[in-house]
């Protein structure tokens, strides 16, 4: 009697292949919908800045700069020369620039998000016009920040530039006309214009928000007698914290990588912005590209990269419980 021959056990699938499967079947239609940003995001952002840490490790210079990717292999030299080397070209104005970076994302931040708050409390109030009011206010923010750096350039002019003469000739403020693009004034030459143009858009964000606050709060704070200030205290920066955690954010980066009004104004970055307005930024791009020493530049936007990244860090850590629990 023929008996049949003993079948093998089926090998387990892992658990992990089995999770995998199971996150497919569920998840699948959603994976697919990302999976076209993801890779974008892969091909514009990750791909350069990976490239941009390989160039860091490079002797790039205009002598290599043929070989790209194949130039002489340093290591950390370059962050050495950067960090430690008083004689390095690109170092050189780069803790002036820090300094002058570091005052104006505190001053411009701090400017942007008061005003922006203050011009959409009032502008959270019913009266004729509020439409064409809110639309006239968003035009700075159109206006490309190029534009504005070229613009603000020929208003700050000593003799030929409208402020001067609407604060000397117009309105007597001042005996005589002052230089706003050198010395300590060209900090405020560079601080006005950004503030001018970015507070717009953070007072639309805000104005959404204070639309959301239900009108009761505030009814019942003024029966239990609460003044103006105590309901912007205990009401409206409250349920706007979220909002302001988000903006605020977006302002320390946007204006420590600011570029464009500084270049503009000051010609394009070839030109020295003088001690009080070369910002990081213009400083890293003038002294890497102007002595191509493209290895060195790398190395301190990789440093610039890792300090941020340390700003977006305690950022996260102070405003962790309103971002996950709005």
């Amino acid at each position: 009697m023929l008996q049949a021959a003993p079948t093998s056990p089926r090998p387990a699938i892992p658990t992990w292949r089995r999770r995998l499967a199971k996150g497919w079947r569920q998840h699948g239609l959603a994976y697919g919908m990302i999976a076209p940003a993801c890779g974008l995001m892969v091909l514009v952002h990750l791909i350069p800045i990976a490239q941009g840490i390989y160039l860091s490790f490079l002797k790039l210079n205009q002598f290599t700069l043929t070989q790209f990717l194949d130039a002489p292999w340093v290591g950390l030299d370059n962050y050495r020369a950067i960090l430690l080397d008083p004689q390095n070209p690109v170092r050189a104005g780069l803790a002036v620039a820090a300094r002058n970076t570091a005052l104006y994302t505190v001053v411009v931040t701090t400017g942007v998000l008061v005003t922006g708050l203050a011009v959409a409390h009032l502008l959270n109030r019913p009266f004729r016009g509020q439409a064409l009011v809110r639309t006239l206010l968003l035009v700075p923010w159109v206006v490309p920040a190029y534009v504005i750096g070229i613009l603000w350039g020929f208003m700050w002019q000593m003799d030929g530039g409208v402020i001067n003469r609407l604060l000397v000739d117009g309105l007597h403020l001042l005996e005589q006309r002052p230089h706003w693009l050198t010395g300590p004034n060209a900090f405020w030459a560079v601080v006005i214009p950004t503030i001018w143009r970015s507070w717009p858009f953070v007072m639309v964000v805000f104005l959404a928000g204070l639309q959301t606050i239900p009108q009761e709060y505030y009814e019942a704070a003024a029966i239990d007698g609460a003044r103006p200030w105590q309901r912007l205290w205990h009401i409206t920066l409250p349920m706007l914290r979220p909002l302001i955690a988000v903006q605020l954010l977006f302002q320390l980066i946007y204006n420590v990588y600011s570029f464009n009004i500084v270049a503009m104004m000051f010609g394009n970055a070839a030109g020295y912005p003088g001690e009080w307005a070369d910002l990081l930024m213009p400083a890293l791009n003038r002294q890497s590209f102007q002595l191509w020493l493209f290895g060195y530049g790398a190395a301190a936007s990789v440093l610039l990269m890792l300090a941020m990244l340390m700003l977006v860090w305690v950022w996260y850590r102070i405003f962790k419980v309103e971002l996950v629990n709005p």
